[in-house]
């Protein structure tokens, strides 16, 4: 919600996995955040980052592998890493 000066005012705003779009609640005390920082030709931080959300339910059925290579492949971190569970 946001007030008249157009600030956010919510105590809390849910986030959303990056695997599975659920939201993840204040109460799934399994979920983590990883951010995975961008670096320039010589190996050094920019200072960027591209931030990844992981719901307990991946967690738990052993997923957040898998889930983080296919969405850092996507996002170009890494190449000919993704392998899925058939």
């Amino acid at each position: 919600m946001e007030n008249s000066e157009g600030k956010l005012v919510d105590l809390y705003i849910p986030r959303k996995c990056s695997a599975t779009n659920r939201l993840i609640t204040a109460k799934d005390h399994a979920s983590v955040q990883i951010n995975v920082g961008d670096v320039n030709a010589e190996g050094r931080v920019t200072g960027s980052y591209s931030t990844y959300a992981f719901c307990g339910f991946v967690r738990r059925e052993a997923e957040s592998d898998d889930s983080l290579n296919r969405l850092a492949t996507q996002d170009g971190y890494l190449k000919n890493v993704f392998s899925y569970q058939k």
